[in-house]
């Protein structure tokens, strides 16, 4: 149907007359929705249950105050600040069950009472919520990706130092780990670590933590897969996954002593499993490491000169330029499966850019270690409910691929804001009965509805 072009226009001809008086009116109406799942979930008593026998100083409630943070990150805020501009907000407060929001100041000091050991707790909350949800999945193999990221901090830190930054290298940083489930797009697990760590030698104690907590929540009969860069090909990383029985393809550095270079030089048949790329199966005795390890390695034919500083850009055959790479493996996948087994953990890197992008996982609210650390365990408890609220709300399934990414087509948080969450609306008492009302959208009608009665089915 076609309307008059009269129709579509309207005049605007002077500015609206502003008042700030109405009460009940909040920009964030789609989180009833949430607040409907948090309460299916027993979100509260599952902090209760985590927090129980920690002393919370304050007048504020532990849950009100893990709520409110979690409610700040999913409707954009990104300072401690921003709190200030949902004060008076009817549903957000309804979302954190606070009658008066805290200020900036009262929020700081509450982090700040953060310890290593209180933070453990909010890694344990975090960990039941991701074992909830595998637990009501078909799939019996858990694919782990794990890789650190550089979070920038300000010069008076707590243990925040100079590292691995080639952005802002002289610029002090955290470099936390994470370790992500590709079949679910969960958060599995998140350390906060100064930013002067390596990942070969500082990621052992974290992957025995993983383990630990794969055992205790998710049980013993699922088989693990992991996939990392070249920073975790350490001997002492390869003989914990051995040890339990996890599969695994890490990327391999090309150092001098491994001598990929002279196999590279040496090769002259090259098994081609795509018109660019091509690649050869060889057993590599690592004597150093008492070790005998499967490696591919691949070439990849560019139409560009390597970049500056690239591992073996002293290649350069006659046919064209190739960046080249190699896998080690125990995994029992043929190369072109492998190949696109690991290019799979392009998706982890996606997700940490949408924590930092969209969640706030960049962000540092204090100068104190221990809050700091907090605040990213909470960005990742955020991430994950979100992406558990869509899984159990009807998220489309999608095909097993080669790549191993996630099973759901899942929304960015960013989308969920426009589309769901921030919505303007009214909170009315017709004859003393609370109502949300909102405008007449037949696309967010529909939204809303088939929502909540996902919600009721659940």
């Amino acid at each position: 149907m076609r309307y008059r072009k009269a129709l579509l226009r309207t005049a605007v001809k002077h500015d609206l007359r502003v008042e700030f008086s109405e009460p009940g009116l909040t920009s964030f109406a789609g989180l009833e929705l949430l607040i409907r799942y948090l309460r299916s979930i027993h979100l509260n008593e599952l902090i209760g249950h985590q927090f129980r026998g920690v002393v919370v100083p304050g007048d504020y409630s532990l849950v009100g105050m893990v709520r409110l943070l979690l409610g700040l990150v999913i409707v954009g805020g990104r300072r401690l600040r921003h709190v200030e501009f949902l004060r008076g907000d009817g549903l957000f407060e309804r979302f954190c069950a606070l009658r008066c929001l805290p200020s900036e100041r009262t929020i700081s000091r509450w982090l700040k009472h953060f310890s290593l050991q209180s933070v453990e707790r909010l890694q344990a909350l975090n960990a039941l919520l991701v074992a909830r949800l595998i637990h009501r999945q078909p799939f019996r193999t858990l694919t782990v990706d794990v890789d650190g990221s550089v979070v920038s901090t300000g010069l008076r830190v707590e243990r925040a130092f100079r590292g691995f930054n080639p952005h802002h290298r002289k610029v002090p940083s955290y470099y936390p780990i994470t370790a992500y489930l590709a079949e679910t797009g969960q958060i599995l697990r998140v350390k906060n670590r100064s930013g002067n760590v390596h990942d070969g030698k500082a990621s052992i104690t974290f992957l025995h933590d993983l383990f630990a907590q794969i055992q205790e929540t998710v049980g013993s009969t699922y088989r693990l897969t992991f996939r990392m860069d070249g920073a975790f090909f350490h001997p002492k990383v390869l003989h914990l996954l051995k040890a339990k029985g996890a599969g695994f393809s890490i990327k391999v550095p090309f150092w001098k002593w491994l001598d990929l270079t002279r196999l590279i030089k040496e090769r002259r048949r090259w098994q081609s499993i795509s018109r660019e790329i091509g690649c050869f199966d060889v057993e590599m005795p690592f004597e150093v490491w008492n070790q005998t390890l499967r490696v591919v390695i691949y070439r990849k034919k560019v139409f560009h000169r390597s970049r500056k500083n690239y591992q073996l850009d002293l290649f350069d055959p006659d046919d064209g330029y190739y960046e080249y790479s190699a896998i080690a493996t125990n995994l029992s996948l043929r190369p072109r499966q492998l190949w696109n087994f690991m290019a799979g953990r392009g998706e982890h890197e996606k997700v940490i850019g949408q924590l930092k992008g969209h969640l706030a996982f960049n962000t540092i609210p204090t100068n104190h270690y221990g809050a700091n650390s907090a605040w990213q365990q909470l960005v990742a408890i955020a991430h994950n409910l979100l992406v558990s609220f869509q899984i159990d709300t009807g998220a489309p399934r999608r095909h097993q691929s080669e790549k191993h990414t996630c099973l759901y087509e899942l929304k960015t948080a960013q989308s969920l804001r426009f589309e769901l969450f921030n919505r303007a609306g009214r909170i009315a008492r017709p004859h003393g009965v609370t109502v949300l009302r909102l405008s007449s959208n037949h696309r967010y009608r529909d939204l809303f509805t088939r929502t909540a009665q996902a919600l009721k089915a659940a």
